[in-house]
């Protein structure tokens, strides 16, 4: 009877846990339908597919949760919670990553934190040997990867740490498995690190209330004259320079211009510190295969005062084709009151002359448009001044990646050309972005970068390590102007800082006030300077262009200064006495007047 009671007990025991490892396969083979699935661009729509995915991974998650005993019994591991646990923390950063809303952000920390600090990986490689210990390190740069975008650096620093530790090991334990990849992905996230280091007491990149809205300025953004309004609905993001520091698949550019492009949240998530939840008084225990992650947690955190983030498409090292056929994509969807900002970092492409003589395609590729531009001179008369204008579409490039041959990887202006029917906020930041100014179609706000950076003394690394000079100024502009005089986070106490933040705010507010109050400014910047993320990063483009301009003597000024189409109006130019005098106050604080010339 008691073999028979022990038989009815096994078979009752194999029972949930069949039926869980069911549920886990169906889930994963959802899960790799949509993995690879692009984010963007023409095909199938990923949502569809995305919530049929999530909804199988919480039934797994329901059912183990309400099955926990019975399947630890069967021989379920801790290395196996924390796996389902990870995928659908990769499920949310992924949908993060199409939408930009934060929530999803916060509900993949959430469960990787939840993994990291029950240490379900722990221990694993005793029970699934070196498929458990790639499952870990793969869960340790998922996390660290969404830790940096959260700015949470000082569960960053951790990670690092712990992750060195981890692949060192995985090295000594399995000697007759490679990981030098991995070695290699923690030299690329140390690296990001060390490069992307704040100033003390550093104000967010991202949109804070706080700090980025002018009281002083309020009423005059809220009665402006525009009479066509734009808002911020899109934007695409792409950073491509060889030896250019990143991680996993966002460089530092990148990294910085997605933040610039969110909203700060002001809830408790940044500032409270996660503690170990308490039961009975008693710090619970996590020792055992447990899954008690609180999957609404994050609803908790997010901030419902605060509008949507703009989408972002944050493209790394993608072909020409599609590059093109996301801002395509998005310009299809676009609704007429919106605007999308296409941002660029890139060093100088081929030529038209060099593609010509990498490949057969390219040549044809030339061919086709000497071709076109001939064509077009016939149809104007013989002293137009635009005679021959569609070729400087073509005459100089960006490099987006390393691939392909000839110019398959090289934009060129005219690439753009067509999505110029739509409104467009360009912000090119290249050794090429000169180039173009050749754009011609309906009028576009164009941000164009210096031809080379600045700095008072030569750099000690190349200038591109530390990432563009350009995209910092528009993201960070403290740091950016702290850089490029050599001062460095421990040349000044956290109040100097401070207080040089609070000069540079005065400076935003003032100018902002001169803009909204303007009826002499270009179409172009009064339809988009309602809109606070474009506004922001005008004012800071304001900010770099005169600094960069009183860096050097006026004789010399041409290539290290930024560029603008259409124009700003001159009350905030470089000489001007609104702009100027801020710039030597801010000098003057911080004690390095003597790089700065007077006008």
């Amino acid at each position: 009877m008691a073999l028979r009671n022990g038989g009815l007990e096994t078979a009752h025991t194999q029972e949930p846990a069949q039926e869980f490892r069911a549920l886990v396969e169906k889930a994963d083979r959802k899960f790799s339908r949509v993995r690879d699935l692009p984010a963007f661009g023409p095909g199938p729509n990923p949502a569809r597919y995305l919530n049929k995915v999530f909804k199988a991974y919480m039934k797994v998650w329901k059912f183990q949760r309400e099955n926990r005993a019975k399947l630890v019994g069967s021989g379920l591991q801790r290395w196996e919670i924390g796996e389902i646990a990870s995928r659908i923390g990769q499920l949310y950063f992924g949908q993060y990553m199409r939408s930009s809303e934060a929530r999803f952000l916060l509900e993949s920390y959430v469960f990787y934190e939840a993994i990291f600090n029950r240490g379900y990986f722990q221990g694993g490689k005793e029970f699934g040997g070196v498929s458990v210990r790639f499952k870990e390190l793969r869960f340790y740069a998922r996390f660290l990867l969404v830790a940096l975008i959260l700015n949470r650096r000082d569960v960053v620093d951790l990670l690092v740490d712990r992750f060195k530790v981890l692949v060192d090991d995985s090295r000594a334990t399995f000697r007759e498995t490679n990981f030098k990849e991995w070695k290699q992905v923690v030299q690329e996230i140390v690296r990001f690190v060390n490069v992307d280091k704040p100033l003390p007491n550093a104000r967010p990149l991202r949109y804070c209330a706080m700090f980025d809205t002018h009281p002083d300025s309020l009423p005059y953004v809220a009665r402006f004259h525009a009479k066509k309004v734009l808002k911020l609905k899109d934007a695409v993001l792409t950073s491509y320079h060889r030896n250019e520091v990143k991680f996993a698949e966002v460089t530092l550019d990148t990294y910085r211009m997605l933040q610039c492009l969110e909203w700060e949240p002001s809830g408790s998530f940044y500032q409270k510190h996660q503690t170990e939840p308490i039961e009975n008084g008693v710090h619970k225990d996590f020792s055992g295969t447990s899954g008690l992650i609180d999957i609404n947690l994050a609803a908790d955190l997010t901030d419902p005062t605060l509008p949507p983030n703009p989408r972002k498409a944050v493209l790394y090292r993608p072909t020409v084709t599609h590059f093109i056929s996301v801002i395509a994509t998005m310009c299809e969807e676009l609704p007429p009151d919106c605007i999308i900002l296409i941002f660029v970092s890139s060093s100088l492409g081929a030529t038209s002359s060099v593609s010509a003589e990498s490949s057969g395609g390219s040549r044809r590729f030339s061919k086709s448009k000497v071709l076109l531009s001939a064509a077009q001179d016939q149809t104007l008369s013989p002293g137009d001044s635009k005679k021959g204008y569609l070729s400087n579409y073509y005459d100089n490039s960006l490099c987006l990646s390393p691939r392909g041959i000839g110019g398959s990887n090289n934009l060129y202006p005219g690439d753009l050309l067509p999505f110029t029917r739509k409104p467009l906020f360009l912000v090119i930041d290249s050794d090429n972005s000169h180039a173009f100014k050749a754009e011609r179609g309906e009028p576009s706000a164009l941000l164009l970068s210096p031809s080379r950076p600045s700095f008072k003394s030569p750099p000690s690394v190349d200038a591109i390590e530390n990432g563009s000079q350009f995209t910092l100024f528009l993201t960070t502009p403290l740091l950016a102007f702290c850089q490029l005089v050599g001062l460095s986070a421990s040349d000044r106490d956290t109040d100097i800082y401070d207080e040089a933040e609070n000069i540079i705010a005065n400076a935003f507010a003032k100018w902002e006030v001169m803009l909204c109050s303007s009826t002499k400014i270009d179409l172009v910047w009064a339809q988009v300077l309602p809109d606070p993320f474009l506004r922001r990063i005008i004012l800071r483009f304001i900010f770099c262009r005169a600094v960069l301009s009183l860096l050097h003597p006026p004789n010399t000024r041409d290539s290290y200064m930024p560029d603008c189409l259409p124009n700003l109006p001159g009350f905030v130019s470089p000489d001007a006495e609104a702009v100027e005098s801020y710039i030597h106050r801010l000098a003057d604080h911080l004690k390095v007047s003597d790089c700065f010339y007077k006008t």
